[in-house]
C-alpha cells in the first residue's frame, strides 16, 4: 500500500512514529477525449493570454489575488520554509471527543495509519485507549502543503486518520435558497411515512450497495472492444517552416518543368 506521508502522532508523551495510506479509491472510469474527426487525443497547453505562447512549468510562479487584476507574488523559497517549518511541528491530539459530537458534513479524506518499525507497542496503545474510552482524538497534521484539521479513531482492528473541515469551511446552511420553513404536515401522511422507514430499516450492509452506471458502462466498453475497437492517431510532425517552403518550392518546379523532348534518332544510308 502506498505510503502518503511518514511522521509521527503524539498525545500526552507517547510518540508513535506512522505511515499514511489512502484509505478509498476513486474508482470513475476515465474517458478520454478525442478529435472526431481524426480520433486524436486532445491534449491541454498553458497558454500566457498576454504573451499568446504556450508557458513551461519553470515559468510559472504562484500568486495571491486579492483583488480583481491585483497580485501578490509568492516565492516558491518562501511557501517551503512556511511548509517545513510547520512540518517538523509533531502530529499532536490536543483533544478526545465523542464521534456522535461531529457531525458527517465536516468529514473530508480517509487513510489509514500503519506503524513504523519501532511504532508498535504505542500504536497498540492508543488503539486500545481509543476502544476502551470510546473517544476519538482530534489532531493537526500538514498534508500537500495544507494544514489540516484531523481525528484519529479505530476501524476493525487499524487506526485510521480523517480530514475534516474546518468550522469556516463549511457554508452556513442559511445561504441555502428556497429552504421551506415549518409547515403543518397532516398527521396521517407523518404516520404513513414513518411507517414506510420502518418498512426499509434494516442493517447496514456496504456490500449490498454497487455502482451500476460504472457497471453497465463497463459493460458497454467491453461489448465495444469486440466490434468497433479505433486506433488513436499518432501526432503528425510540426513541419519545419524552411523545410515546408523548400518542399512547396522543389514541387512547384516538378510541376512547371517540361517534358524532356525526344531526340530525333537519323538513320544514315550505307554506302553501296
Amino acid at each position: 500500500m502506498h505510503t502518503v506521508w511518514k511522521g509521527s502522532i503524539s498525545f500526552g508523551l507517547v510518540n508513535i512514529p506512522v505511515k499514511l495510506h489512502a484509505a478509498t479509491e476513486n474508482k470513475d472510469i476515465k474517458l478520454r477525449q478525442l478529435h472526431k474527426e481524426c480520433h486524436t487525443p486532445i491534449s491541454y497547453k498553458k497558454v500566457c493570454e498576454g504573451c499568446n505562447q504556450e508557458v513551461k512549468d519553470e515559468d510559472i510562479v504562484k500568486a495571491y489575488e486579492y483583488a480583481k487584476n491585483k497580485f501578490v507574488v509568492l516565492d516558491q523559497e518562501e511557501l517551503e520554509s512556511l511548509r517545513k517549518e510547520n512540518e517538523d511541528k509533531a502530529v499532536e491530539i490536543i483533544d478526545f471527543v465523542k464521534l456522535t459530537e461531529i457531525d458527517p458534513i465536516y468529514f473530508e479524506r480517509t487513510y489509514f495509519l500503519s506503524p513504523d518499525s519501532t511504532g508498535g507497542k504505542a500504536y497498540s496503545l492508543l488503539r486500545q485507549t481509543l476502544e476502551q474510552s470510546g473517544k476519538i482524538g482530534v489532531a493537526k497534521i500538514i498534508i500537500r502543503s495544507k494544514e489540516q484539521l484531523a481525528i484519529v479513531r479505530v476501524y476493525q482492528n487499524a487506526l485510521v486518520m480523517e480530514t475534516i473541515h474546518y468550522p469556516d469551511e463549511v457554508r452556513s446552511v442559511g445561504d441555502v435558497p428556497n429552504v421551506p420553513s415549518e409547515q403543518n404536515i397532516v398527521p396521517k401522511e407523518l404516520e404513513t411515512a414513518l411507517m414506510l422507514v420502518d418498512q426499509l430499516t434494516t442493517e447496514f450492509n456496504p456490500e449490498k450497495y454497487t455502482d451500476d452506471y460504472r457497471n453497465e458502462l463497463m459493460e458497454l466498453i467491453e461489448e465495444k472492444k469486440a466490434t468497433s475497437t479505433i486506433s488513436a492517431n499518432e501526432k503528425r510532425p510540426v513541419p519545419d517552416n524552411v523545410t515546408d517552403l523548400m518542399t512547396a518550392l522543389q514541387a512547384s518546379l516538378e510541376k512547371t518543368k517540361k517534358p524532356a523532348t525526344r531526340k530525333r534518332t537519323t538513320k544514315t544510308k550505307k554506302n553501296a
